[in-house]
């Protein structure tokens, strides 16, 4: 058995590895009762991490049948980012750079697009500065909203994607563009304190022009 898992979680481990299972042979494998077994995937099952199904064959009760959710899947290891990483490190190293523009505005336009959304009943700067602190923050950034005599700060103190920024610094131009464009014509934007240059974070001052 795999020793990565508590023993209250084995039964994701089986279902990884056996695939959908009834709970009569989740008992088998687990070496428990059945009530044992379905106490453990109820507990599995509040957590989002398996799922039943009811399967009826012939003339016999149906049967439920256990698999794993995609949280459940989420449990393995996944290299699709590291993956990611690399395919973007070559492409910037192979592909012009108009061509890597290309095909990068189109994530950033995305951005725009969700950012305009949730930015649309705002109607001064600080109330979009604001709201975008508090985007950036459940994006991952550990982003705070700072009030000034003159202004306003977003100071991001993480960056999720600061491997990528490192490998095309295309990412940051799009950041700072991408906050111009949703905080509105009328905003000025300066970026003074920088993760790439070597600082521990990305602050940015913001106000009217």
């Amino acid at each position: 058995m795999n020793n990565n898992f508590a023993e209250n979680e084995r039964a994701i481990w089986i279902l990884k590895t056996r695939g959908p299972q009834p709970l009569c042979a989740l008992a088998d494998e687990l070496k428990v009762t059945m009530e044992g077994a379905r106490f453990q995937l109820l507990k599995l099952a509040n957590e989002g991490l398996v799922e039943a199904t009811t399967e009826s064959k012939g003339r016999g009760r149906p049967k439920q049948i256990w698999s794993l959710t995609e949280a459940g899947n989420a449990r393995f290891p996944d290299r699709h980012q590291d993956l990611a990483l690399k395919l973007l490190c070559n492409m910037s190293k192979t592909l012009s750079k108009d061509t890597m523009g290309q095909v990068l505005d189109a994530t950033a336009k995305e951005t725009l697009k969700k950012y305009r959304e949730e930015l649309k009943d705002c109607k001064d700067l600080e109330s979009r500065v604001l709201l975008l602190a508090d985007i950036r923050k459940r994006e991952g950034y550990m982003a705070e909203f700072r009030k000034e005599a003159e202004g306003f700060l977003l100071i991001e103190n993480h960056c999720p994607i600061q491997a990528a920024a490192k490998c095309c610094s295309y990412f940051c131009q799009m950041e700072k563009d991408t906050f111009g464009e949703v905080l509105g014509k009328n905003a000025s934007i300066e970026r003074i304190e920088h993760i790439p240059a070597g600082q521990r974070r990305c602050v940015y001052r913001i106000s009217e022009k």
